[in-house]
């Protein structure tokens, strides 16, 4: 008898046609899926576009930029440091620059694939603690840029039964531009986030 999934419906567009800090904040709790690989989104960062000198779309459209100020619900995908690939979800009405960095994983599904990506992980909390990270636990990579998340093969659903989400709010990690803009989101005292929230961090 095969198992039902642990997660609920795909969350749909609307949810992203939002202000980008609204739905860093309302992701977290929210299930990302690709293949056999799922896990509770823990952290995220909101970029929000044209004023936010730390957004890769501060500078306006470019080809790498193009997605971000294109429909919101899709995957913006890039390359850091030469090594490391980073999620984002694009935000806001289309036309509008904003999009949410994906942070850190509580995996939940699928671990066993995880674990193979991530040889070097000892353990469950150390699979996806970080952008980079999860990005390779499950399986994403630049190929899955300007990918639909309302129906496409990596997704962000509901959760299968509802918890209480108690969140704390930080400034950015690793910026240098807008870096004491209190726009990090933390599922607060997740052991799986990239790092501990700050003691002068705010609850919501």
């Amino acid at each position: 008898m095969r198992r039902p999934p642990p997660f609920g419906p795909v969350i749909p567009r609307a949810f992203y046609e939002r202000p980008t800090a609204e739905v860093a904040r309302d992701l977290l709790g929210k299930v990302l899926v690709h293949g056999a690989a799922a896990g509770t989104i823990v952290e995220t960062e909101a970029y929000l576009g044209r004023g936010d000198l730390a957004a890769h779309a501060a500078r306006g459209i470019t080809d790498r930029t193009r997605v971000i100020f294109g429909p919101p619900g899709h995957a913006y995908v890039y390359l850091i440091y030469g090594m490391y690939e980073c999620l984002n979800i694009v935000a806001e009405p289309e036309g509008q620059p904003g999009c949410v960095l994906i942070r850190a994983l509580e995996p939940l599904a699928g671990e066993a694939a995880m674990q193979r990506r991530r040889p070097g992980a000892r353990r469950s909390e150390d699979l996806a603690s970080g952008p980079g990270k999860l990005t390779r636990a499950m399986g994403i990579t630049r190929a899955h840029n300007g990918a639909d998340l309302t129906r496409g093969p990596v997704r962000v659903c509901q959760p299968s039964a509802p918890r209480p989400v108690e969140i704390e709010v930080t400034p950015r990690i690793g910026i240098r531009h807008c870096a004491d803009w209190p726009l990090r989101f933390v599922l607060r005292g997740s052991r799986f986030a990239s790092r501990p929230g700050s003691s002068h961090g705010r609850r919501l």
